[in-house]
């Protein structure tokens, strides 16, 4: 039987549009084992969404699988792993209250109902927002009088919203950020400008907050982004097997985690992506200088902007 030095091993969650994967890799990136969970979107009261349960029931089965392979291949528990980082579709609306409480359904990418909104804050920002970008769902609400919208405390994507329930921290990789809001690249944070312009639109709607309230922290690759707690350990693997205080890596989105898998970080290499949706993207030496519609900007998970076309 094979041998494993747990504590040399990284475990990687990605919750993708059709499937939930977790892949533990070792020291020399060899996959080590792996579990997956298929899971689908479905179309409620006019949004594509996932059900958050259906959230922890495919992380948590992906886990289980993958655990049962550690256990038949190497003769020992998962009981720990040297490090974790998560990933998941990027964009998209999850809206919580103070308490934690989900406001709204989680409106995932695929929702194109935000077209006022994104147009509009276009022209504000002149930069490019696409329909699916968080900042243009939550404007859309506002716009739409939706009643949630003054209760908001923390909105973020769907590997945030993971990150948060294992760790506690409400924070993002700038890669996952840059699909919420526009970057600065070269301060690895939002916009200041942009989120002016954006806090004006809030005052003159009414909102109790500006966005910095709500939005989460923004880290680059490589910063501490928290460890696993007792409660993300539970919730991670209901068996109590799994230990706390692992480490955790900024979540990231899927552009990013392309990026990394394909060593398309560098300025001027690129990348193409053919899975539920097909995109390209090129890693700039600088922003834009104007706005395309047809372009997309979002970062690496280092910051540096990317021109993506979907």
């Amino acid at each position: 039987m094979a041998e494993i030095q747990l504590e040399k091993t990284a475990l990687g969650l990605e919750l993708g549009s059709t499937r939930i994967k977790a892949v533990l890799i070792g020291p020399e990136h060899a996959v080590l084992a792996s579990g997956a969970h298929d899971w689908e979107n479905r179309l409620e009261h006019g949004y594509w969404t996932y059900a958050l349960d259906d959230v922890w029931a495919g992380v948590q089965d992906a886990f289980a699988r993958l655990a049962r392979q550690v256990q038949e291949r190497y003769g020992t528990p998962l009981h720990t792993v040297g490090a974790m980082g998560v990933s998941g579709m990027m964009h998209g609306y999850l809206p919580f209250a103070r308490d934690g409480a989900q406001l709204a359904a989680f409106r995932t990418w695929r929702n194109t109902t935000t077209e006022r909104a994104a147009a509009l804050l276009t022209e504000r920002f002149a930069f490019n927002v696409p329909q699916r970008w968080s900042v243009a769902h939550l404007y859309q609400a506002i716009l739409d009088g939706e009643p949630h919208v003054r209760d908001i405390a923390y909105l973020t994507t769907l590997a945030g919203y993971v990150h948060w329930r294992l760790t506690g921290e409400r924070v993002l990789g700038v890669g996952e950020a840059s699909g919420m809001f526009p970057i600065d690249s070269a301060a690895c944070g939002y916009d200041a400008g942009m989120e002016k312009t954006f806090d004006a639109l809030l005052a003159q709607e009414g909102m109790p907050y500006r966005l910095a309230d709500i939005l989460p922290r923004v880290l680059c690759a490589g910063a501490d982004a928290g460890t696993l707690t007792a409660e993300g350990a539970c919730l991670l693997d209901p068996t109590g097997v799994l230990r706390p205080g692992v480490p955790l890596c900024p979540p990231e989105g899927d552009a990013g985690t392309g990026m990394a898998a394909t060593n398309s970080v560098g300025v001027r290499t690129g990348n193409v992506s053919a899975g539920t949706s097909v995109f390209a993207m090129a890693v700039l030496e600088r922003p834009l200088a104007r706005v395309y519609p047809e372009i997309d900007m979002v970062t690496t998970p280092t910051g540096r902007p990317v021109a993506m076309v979907h």
